[in-house]
């Protein structure tokens, strides 16, 4: 997906890059839930990650996961992403390198998507906007 969040003419635009956090229950299995998402955009000095998941959603695919320490865990991301006192060694990192820190791929109960990118004015409006068209439920 290629995320367009501003007019292609204006002169504010700027590039980003973005993946979805997923919860991958049985990885042999392949099946994830969609529970967050991290944006950088270089320009801007913007790395942020917002997390939200429905913990009966969860509970329904994978009756076997402590949802509680799923959860705690999906708290350090944005953790990392701020950085500062708090966010441990890799939180010390640089700003580009905790995103690919980040979004390596691995065969975990947590996971990333690829890094995709975008153009927007304004990061936080970009990850606001990932956050509804990628992860919440769709509005009927």
């Amino acid at each position: 997906m290629h995320a367009n969040v501003s007019p292609e003419n204006s002169v504010d635009n700027c590039t980003f890059d973005y993946a979805i956090i997923r919860v991958v229950p049985r990885v042999e299995r392949e099946e994830f839930i969609n529970v967050g998402v991290i944006v950088f955009c270089a320009e801007k000095a913007y790395l942020a990650a917002r997390v939200e998941f429905d913990r009966e959603r969860l509970q329904a695919l994978a009756p076997q996961l402590d949802v509680q320490q799923i959860a705690d865990y999906l708290q350090t991301i944005p953790l990392i992403c701020d950085g500062g006192d708090g966010s441990g060694p890799i939180g010390q990192l640089p700003q580009r390198a905790r995103f690919h820190w980040l979004t390596a791929p691995r065969s975990t109960l947590i996971q990333t998507s690829a890094a995709h990118c975008g153009i927007c004015c304004d990061p936080q409006d970009a990850l606001e906007l990932l956050m509804t068209k990628m992860v919440r439920p769709p509005l009927s």
